[in-house]
């Protein structure tokens, strides 16, 4: 068979039409086989896919594709996280419905993917934004309400000012800027709707030990946010008032050290503590503070700075007054929004009482030494306690023990566990977004909406203006509505949730995802679940990851359909195995002296590149991909070029999954010419019928050798750890054997071709499929069964016998593999290397070391 010219675009045009036309990809409900769910984390409609997200749908499609082989029953289904602001603000911009820009969004990008031959189960294709789905997310909403999980409050929270919305803590990031719209986040007093996080926080961090097949980074992460601490409430009381101020510590060691207790500024204390004298000091400290971030009031290397309040407090464990004062780094959200100033122990407490000149005294001392006074800096190790009453001399680790007990039994404080983490704030003031199913009753207070009721949907005949915030708010024929309780006019809650709240449940959704009686029939839930294989950007390791854990949890809990005798789920962690891959990153060429990103096109030699404005030096760099940066490939002009299945071996090929990659044109150049190479292989190949022969020839025994190597490889790389780009080159690896074989006409070198294209099929499935039929098969390569490895075949008849002379290596030759020590030195001695080395003179010693080389010490 003459080869053809490999054309990629007709070849991938015609199984993509053959794989839809099929509903190949459907997911078999019931089949016997063990399942595999493997799944991406679901994209938001942006309009157009970018070569991140090739990266992360093309590695599920491989784990997807060679599971189905190895004889499972997969899941791979895929959806649209299609709530959110962008939407919102492109029907500000553009005068058109968010659902409309959406939509269109969603049917483009669908094209786009299914283009990169991904085996989706499109059948089970879901968006966050259609009311047949939300309306389970608002059922969700309500099985919290009614469990006390959801709930009201006043509080302070962060007031995106572009956006007019709140954000939850972890939309915040360490600039203190939403993580949407860039925006320097204020703080707000709002009413606002949470959920309650918190009484899952033990869970949380105790089942981070289930997640064996989680990166340590990311659990670490996770750990970190939840913030476990151990200590101790303890309560001093105020002068001249009943109320007492309650501090969280984990160091109750210290309390006879206290010289000073700090509220929040936002703390309800303040105003009612602060003296008249110290009114306006204390009213413009709060000012200034409420215009900073949270990151600059903890951030370690910014000064912390406070006011006095005029009030006193009392040191229950020493009866002496210590000020009250208000500083920037307390924060009213975190433990009892107050700590007591222990300056000798504390680092950011001594700056702060030297800054104010507060008494410094020392209650841990180095064990057996002198107390050195005055300190200059605080102690922070452990030590002997002392200036402590009766707890002097003790250890400072018992002492904590010690000083609690009394503390409880004096009434003092008690014992308490405490956590950084915050309830989660889920209420949003626009209008894209799933609505709260609650209604406001003047008599009945807040009502949930009837579950018969679901779902409440977003009214169409809207305003989109930008200004004046929440669009909801303003329409009156749908806020105004009767109390479903007792009939009174009442109003429609206008918040709508956060889009984290729509993405921590549907990975369970997508098994039973066109229910419209339930939120899922929970035995195919049940089934499916937990999911084998997440893959996604290890920056949802905090906000996406940590949700859909504690959403697992709570449903979990719901109670089964026997009237909560059982449990709604049967697993507590939704993810066992997490690949967080890297970043696609290209070139970018930045102006250093004004840090302005320069389009490649303008500059005239890449070789010394200038910006074309200034003629400064260019600085080069590989950088995340974004339009801002001018360094984005669109991943339409490389499939256009080169095809989906050359991106998907390059994407692969070019850097293990969890690091970043770095874009070059010259790559993929070489991955395209190393799938033509394939191609020219196999369609030049002749006598494809694999049989049984008594005797191979050594040639023979050498490519089935260089066969099973690559089986062997490719499957250890696919199985857990994922290294496709080491896949991916013992795929061109075995083609140079096949090219470089003398033995075209053997059964052994179909075998070769057939498990090359076996091998190759989850990488470059076009590419396979093509191939397949045309050596000859009239069934899919996709429906073959995982090539199995021959251990024998690894085993070589020969191996290579280093020579040295004098510890020096001379030569190599090939000797029988069983070959003892005797038979070893007997081949090196009759080789041609020894005669040419050491002929004629005196062998002092012979070193054997069997299977690697034979050494002769010469006189």
């Amino acid at each position: 068979m003459e080869p053809n010219n490999y054309q990629p675009s007709a070849i991938e045009a015609k199984w993509q039409q053959i794989w839809d036309d099929g509903n190949v990809d459907r997911t078999d409900n019931t089949s016997t086989k063990p399942k595999f769910y493997v799944l991406s984390m679901f994209p938001y409609p942006s309009g157009n896919l970018h070569m991140g997200h090739v990266r992360n749908y093309v590695i599920p499609d491989v784990i997807a594709r060679q599971k189905r082989m190895q004889g499972y029953r997969v899941l791979h289904p895929m959806g649209w996280d299609a709530f959110g602001l962008p939407a919102e603000n492109a029907a500000i911009e553009r005068g058109i419905h968010p659902a409309t820009w959406t939509y269109q969004n969603i049917a483009h990008m669908r094209g786009q993917l299914k283009k990169l031959g991904l085996s989706i189960d499109w059948n089970l294709e879901l968006a966050t934004c259609s009311p047949k789905y939300y309306r389970w997310t608002q059922w969700i909403f309500l099985k919290f309400y009614q469990a006390g999980l959801a709930y009201q409050k006043d509080g302070m929270v962060n007031w995106d000012p572009i956006d007019l919305t709140v954000l939850a803590n972890e939309q915040v990031d360490g600039e203190g800027r939403s993580w949407r719209s860039g925006a320097l986040v204020e703080k707000k007093a709002l009413r606002q709707w949470y959920f309650k996080i918190t009484d899952y926080a033990e869970q949380l961090l105790t089942d981070l030990d289930q997640l064996k097949g989680w990166p340590e980074k990311v659990r670490l992460m996770q750990a970190n946010w939840i913030g476990k601490s151990i200590g101790a409430d303890l309560e001093f009381p105020i002068v001249g008032s009943s109320e007492k101020i309650t501090v969280f510590t984990t160091r109750p060691d210290t309390v006879y050290g206290v010289s000073y207790i700090v509220l929040a500024p936002e703390h309800p204390l303040t105003a009612k503590v602060t003296t008249s004298d110290q009114k306006a000091a204390v009213d413009t400290f709060i000012a200034e503070v409420k215009r900073q971030s949270e990151i600059d009031r903890t951030a370690e290397d910014k000064p912390k700075r406070g006011v006095a309040t005029g009030a006193m407090a009392v040191n229950p464990f020493t009866g002496a007054e210590v000020p009250i004062w208000i500083a920037d780094y307390v924060l009213y959200e975190y433990g009892t929004g107050a700590v007591m100033g222990v300056p000798a122990h504390d680092v950011r407490d001594f700056k702060f009482a030297q800054q104010y000149q507060l008494p410094i005294t020392q209650v841990i001392a180095p064990s057996n030494q002198e107390i050195a006074e005055p300190l200059t800096a605080a102690y922070t190790e452990p030590g002997t306690i002392v200036n402590s009453s009766q707890f002097d001399g003790l250890d400072s680790v018992a002492a904590k023990t010690a000083i609690l007990d009394y503390a409880e039994q004096k009434g003092y404080g008690r014992s308490k566990v405490q956590y950084k983490l915050r309830d989660w704030l889920i209420s949003r003031q626009r209008y894209w977004g799933t609505p709260i199913p609650m209604i406001h009753c003047p008599k009945c207070g807040v009502v949930p909406v009837p579950e018969s009721d679901l779902p409440v949907e977003l009214p169409e005949d809207i305003a989109f203006t930008g200004k004046g915030g929440n669009p909801l708010a303003s329409l009156e024929s749908w806020v105004n509505v009767p109390c479903p309780s007792c009939g009174t006019p009442a109003k429609r809650e206008t918040d709508t949730m956060d889009t984290f709240v729509d993405s921590s449940w549907y990975y369970l959704r997508y098994p039973d995802a066109t229910n419209d009686d339930r939120i899922f029939n929970t035995d195919l839930t049940n089934n499916w679940l937990p999911v084998n294989q997440y893959v996604g950007g290890v920056e949802h390791a905090v906000l996406h990851l940590l949700y859909a854990r504690f959403f697992t949890k709570v449903i979990r809990d719901f109670g089964g359909e026997d009237g909560g005798k059982t449990k709604f789920l049967n697993f507590d962690e939704p993810f066992t195995q997490l690949l967080t891959q890297g970043m696609v990153q290209a070139i970018t060429y930045t102006n250093p002296r004004t840090e302005k990103a320069i389009p490649v096109a303008s500059i005239a030699d890449l070789e010394h590149p200038t910006d074309p404005a200034t003629g400064d030096a260019l600085k080069v760099s590989f950088e995340k991909m974004s339009k801002s940066k001018y360094n984005g490939v669109d991943p339409e002009n490389v499939l256009a070029k080169y095809g989906a299945d050359t991106a998907r071996m390059f994407i692969l090929f070019k850097a293990p999954p969890e690091k970043d990659l770095e874009w070059d044109d010259a790559d993929i150049e070489g991955q395209f010419r190393f799938v033509n190479r394939l191609w020219k292989l196999v369609t030049g190949s002749t006598s494809l019928t694999p049989q049984a022969s008594s005797e191979l020839s050594k040639s023979e025994k050498d490519l089935r050798r260089s066969i099973h190597i690559a089986i062997q490889a490719i499957t250890e790389d696919l199985d857990g750890e994922y290294q496709f780009n080491t896949a991916v080159s013992e795929l061109m690896k075995l083609s140079n054997a096949l090219t470089d074989s003398d033995c075209k006409n053997s059964p052994v070198y179909a075998e070769g071709i057939t498990t090359l294209l076996l091998l190759l099929a989850p990488f470059a499935p076009h590419l396979a499929a093509e191939l397949w039929q045309i050596v000859g098969h009239s069934d899919s390569v996709h429906n073959q069964i995982w090539p199995q490895l021959d251990e024998t075949a690894l085993v070589a008849d020969e191996i290579t016998l280093v020579i040295q002379i004098m510890g020096k290596t001379r030569g190599t030759i090939q000797v029988p593999t069983n070959s003892d020590r005797a038979a070893l030195e007997t081949y090196a001695k009759e080789s041609a290397i020894f005669q040419k080395y050491a002929d004629g003179k005196e062998v002092k010693k012979v070193i054997v070391v069997p299977g690697k080389l034979v050494n002769f010490i010469i006189a």
